[in-house]
């Protein structure tokens, strides 16, 4: 399926565990984002993702579709592709909807349907991870937790960085440098300048938050793995502390 046909089923379903079993949720103040891995092109060359979550301040639903080209680290054309709610009745669901509607001929323009494959991911609720270093190893064929004897890991640290934003000039932005060590040695990754992109806002903090690959059947001998590592960026917001995500190629 389409990865809009895969979320409009998805949302079916919440919408229906949440109306059986009565389910309700507490408020939140600040907006941290989820997010929902979309996957690869069939040549590798291209990666999409999908944050989105409730807005603090408003509590309007939003969501943001970012298709990024592997090989030169940018957004194609036209991305982010965006939707945000003018009023509180239009939920969540209906707004992913928009959003990927809008991405979609941009999902067939580069054929993206390609379906992840997560390495190692920290999940909200690992409380004592740091999320400033990752280890994993390549999976293998055929057992539970088989691996590859290759170790691999991320390391990730935050430097103080300038900002145009003028309400983040009383605060203490960062930007961060991301680098990958494998048997072969140590490469830099990403390594910010001295001014904050416009893009992340007033950004004060970063955490490793996965590495993913492309589902392993979909490759043939040529291409390269393509792996992507995501990490969470923390921008201040309305109310506090917000949540956003980056994608960072670790091949290219």
């Amino acid at each position: 399926m389409k990865p809009i046909e895969v979320l409009k089923a998805s949302v079916r379903l919440g919408a229906s565990l949440v109306a059986a079993l009565g389910l309700t949720f507490p408020a939140l103040a600040a907006d941290r984002a989820l997010l929902n891995i979309i996957g690869y092109s069939e040549n590798g060359d291209y990666f999409a993702f999908e944050e989105y979550g409730i807005q603090d301040g408003s509590g309007f639903a939003y969501s943001s579709v970012f298709v990024v080209n592997l090989a030169n680290d940018t957004w194609v054309a036209n991305a982010p592709f965006g939707a945000r709610a003018e009023h509180e009745e239009r939920t969540l669901g209906e707004i992913r909807l928009e959003a990927l509607g809008k991405a979609q001929s941009t999902f067939d323009e580069y054929r993206i349907g390609v379906p992840p494959q997560i390495l190692t991911m920290i999940g909200d609720g690992a409380a004592t991870e740091t999320g400033t270093r990752v280890h994993w190893s390549t999976p293998a064929c055929c057992g539970p937790g088989f691996t590859q004897p290759d170790a691999q890991s991320l390391v990730l640290s935050t430097r103080g960085i300038t900002s145009t934003e003028e309400y983040c000039k009383d605060l203490s932005p960062v930007g961060y440098v991301l680098t990958f060590q494998d048997q072969t040695g140590t490469r830099e990754l990403h390594a910010d300048g001295d001014a904050l992109p416009a893009s992340r806002g007033c950004t004060l903090d970063y955490r490793i938050h996965a590495v993913v690959q492309p589902f392993e059947n979909y490759w043939t001998d040529g291409f390269t793995s393509r792996r992507v590592a995501i990490i969470a960026s923390y921008p201040f917001g309305f109310e506090g502390v917000d949540r956003r995500f980056l994608a960072v190629p670790i091949d290219r």
